[in-house]
């Protein structure tokens, strides 16, 4: 009697709403099974896509509020690759331009209540960081051969040191999807995480007010990282493709 008149002990499990769920039935999860990320990426391809395509299907001088957000979305990506990658970097613009929407996008609509976000599982983050890793690596031995090489040797170090810094400089180049992926993934699931144990205490009388402050504190912390890490990852994308159009030190 006296164990049941003690009070329950306080469960949270922040780190449960990142875990893949069958979208039906139960079971194991195959590479082939639709999961809760299968629905939530397919959601923010569609809402890329009702964006900048339906959305500006109907272009005017005077812009509507959709066009305006396309807009705004094409020329800021746009002089970010030129003003990092110069000119010569604009031809790959499709493709980070695609990248940016779909993490920026796939970040806020995992602000919504009771969502996945998708940008916090490593084994998404990994693949962009990958093909963006694969992508320029390519583009470098395609447009310079051998030279592309120069990427390591630091030329206008002492000769001594040119050696250790050529090491260096291929240990950094290799641990890019890295840090590249993990960055992203690691603030995603840590703002999640926080609200979360935030929620939790709301359940405590004295707490709740305190609580509410937290939840409201993070959120608007996590709307500004939805877009910073978009803007962080895209530009470090422009970064490698410009070590790859020039790679000389």
């Amino acid at each position: 009697m006296a164990a049941d008149a003690q009070p329950e002990a306080l469960e949270f499990y922040p780190m449960k709403q990142f875990a893949l769920e069958p979208l039906f039935g139960q079971g194991e999860i195959h590479w082939y099974t639709p999961t809760n990320a299968t629905l939530w990426m397919g959601l923010a391809i569609l809402t890329i896509t009702l964006l900048l395509v339906v959305g500006t299907r109907r272009r005017a001088i005077v812009p509507s509020r959709t066009q305006s957000i396309g807009e705004l979305a094409y020329g800021f990506v746009h002089k970010m690759v030129e003003d990092v990658a110069g000119k010569e970097g604009l031809k790959y613009f499709p493709y980070i331009m695609t990248l940016f929407m779909f993490i920026v996008t796939a970040n806020f609509l995992g602000l919504i209540p009771m969502s996945f976000s998708v940008t916090s599982h490593i084994a998404v983050t990994v693949v962009m960081a990958l093909m963006v890793f694969v992508s320029v690596t390519l583009i470098g031995f395609f447009k310079h051969g051998i030279g592309f090489l120069k990427l390591f040797w630091v030329s206008s170090a002492p000769a001594a040191l040119r050696p250790v810094l050529a090491v260096i400089e291929v240990i950094s180049y290799f641990v890019r999807p890295v840090s590249h992926s993990i960055r992203l993934a690691g603030n995603v699931m840590a703002g999640h995480a926080v609200i979360k144990v935030f929620a939790t205490f709301g359940g405590i009388a004295l707490i709740t007010p305190l609580s509410l402050v937290g939840i409201v504190a993070i959120f608007a912390m996590d709307v500004l990282v939805a877009f910073i890490q978009a803007y962080v990852f895209t530009i470090l994308t422009c970064v490698y493709l410009k070590d790859a159009l020039h790679p000389a030190h």
